[in-house]
């Protein structure tokens, strides 16, 4: 069973290579063509999805970098989240208000 892991991972790694070209948007991909990029990555086996992984996308820095900044708004915890804090305030006084109309 252990001589058929190497054939295993270079599948795994072809695919994996090959979804990711596909969901890339066109605008993201360095150096050449769409279609370029999969024909390497179908074609060359071990070599094409490796250099896709390394040069074929642009990879967006740790941490969230300057890049992914102004196409997404980053996630904010709850309890860091001011909108989500105030909401909550608001919520209290709408009960509270309720609460002594009732008294």
């Amino acid at each position: 069973m252990l001589r058929y892991l190497p054939f295993l991972l270079i599948i795994a790694l072809t695919i994996y290579a090959f979804i990711d070209c596909l969901n890339t948007p066109e605008e993201e991909v360095k150096h050449l063509p769409k279609v370029v990029w999969v024909l390497i990555i179908l074609l060359f086996s071990i070599v094409g999805p490796v250099v896709w992984l390394f040069a074929g996308r642009q990879r967006a820095a740790i941490g969230g970098g300057s890049r992914g900044a102004g196409r997404r708004a980053q996630w904010v915890a709850p309890d860091d989240n001011p909108e989500f804090l105030r909401s909550l305030g608001e919520e209290r006084k709408k009960d509270t208000d309720k609460d002594s109309d009732k008294d």
